[in-house]
């Protein structure tokens, strides 16, 4: 019974997250505020520090709240094994990317399109497992990846209507960007993810202890990029400069990503982890739309939109594809 409950819990849990943060971090793109937008490689970088603070406070939990037994496993797990902390850097740098590039997607697309579209990770996340896990899809699966990109390419068919001058100025660019991004975005998620499987395969690592690994380089990546992209601004106005309630709002879910997805795997099957992106698609959707305002829903959209969900579904249906034991 309790197991059932956290089963549940996770994947409420998870939906919230996954709805709630590419709803709020559209909005935080989008919002009309006076003064400066605060910088998206400035919130990747404090994300990754509460990543990691949130971490240690779990691996201290799990050593039964001994300061002594937590300094020791760090010290063991990563000062003294340099090796294998190393080689962390490779999927924290990709992270890194990804995270920066969800901010790009989100300032040009609406945030149903964006859900859907994002899918396209099941896809890349298969033919990475297949080439570098040697992992044997099934009939179903393979199925699947068909529909899931017949799917976003009906979202992505262009509309006929006329574009709404207020929505195309809200936009911070083409949906060509947007679409790029979040193509991109797709296919670093896929690799790091299988990446860091490998990883965790191969040692007996808590993965709390690899989420802290993956922290530190990806603290170290997203200050690196914030200086080199915005270190002017950063010098002129501080690094938290334009941020409110919404823009920590969006930082918390950022940095709770990885956690949330870290035990639906420990809890919950395939099928309900699909039922859950489903509930999250048509969540983003409907608030995008009567919320947001920023989207037109099309009877080609409703059909690439339930085209998706039905790979998703289909997907986890034969065999136990490759979990993700990744961040968000």
């Amino acid at each position: 019974m309790a197991s059932t409950r956290l089963k549940y819990l996770s994947l409420g849990v998870l939906v919230f997250q996954t709805t709630s943060l590419v709803l709020t971090m559209r909005y935080s793109r989008t919002l009309q505020a006076d003064g400066p937008r605060y910088l998206a490689s400035s919130a990747v970088v404090v994300a990754e520090v509460m990543k990691i603070f949130t971490c240690v406070l779990l691996v201290f939990k799990e050593h039964s709240y001994s300061w002594r037994a937590l300094n020791s496993i760090l010290r063991q797990e990563i000062a003294h094994k340099p090796i294998e902390t190393l080689k962390l850097a490779i999927p924290s740098g990709i992270y890194t990317l990804q995270n920066n590039l969800l901010y790009v997607a989100l300032s040009n697309l609406d945030a149903a399109t964006y859900q859907v579209t994002y899918q396209l990770k099941i896809l890349t996340t298969a033919l990475f497992s297949v080439s570098m896990l040697g992992r044997r899809l099934g009939v179903y699966q393979w199925l699947s990846l068909l529909i899931l990109m017949a799917g976003v390419a009906f979202v992505q068919w262009p509309s006929e209507s006329v574009a709404d001058p207020e929505k195309e100025a809200l936009s911070a660019g083409s949906q060509f960007v947007g679409v790029a991004a979040v193509l991109v975005a797709c296919c670093s998620s896929g690799f790091a993810g299988v990446y860091f499987e490998k990883i965790l395969k191969e040692s007996k690592q808590s993965v709390w202890v690899r989420n802290i690994q993956l922290g530190m380089f990806g603290l170290v990546f997203g200050l690196f990029g914030m200086m080199a992209y915005d270190g002017e601004r950063v010098r002129e106005l501080g690094m938290f400069q334009g941020y409110n309630t919404v823009t920590w709002a969006v930082v918390v879910l950022q940095a709770l990503g990885g956690l949330v997805i870290a035990a639906v795997i420990k809890y919950a099957d395939n099928i309900l982890k699909g039922f859950a992106t489903s509930l999250s698609i048509i969540l983003s959707t409907l608030i995008s739309y009567f919320w947001l305002q920023d989207f037109e829903p099309t009877g080609v959209f409703f059909v690439g939109a339930m085209l998706v969900i039905t790979a998703t579904f289909l997907y986890g249906y034969e065999g136990k594809p490759s979990p993700n034991p990744s961040r968000a």
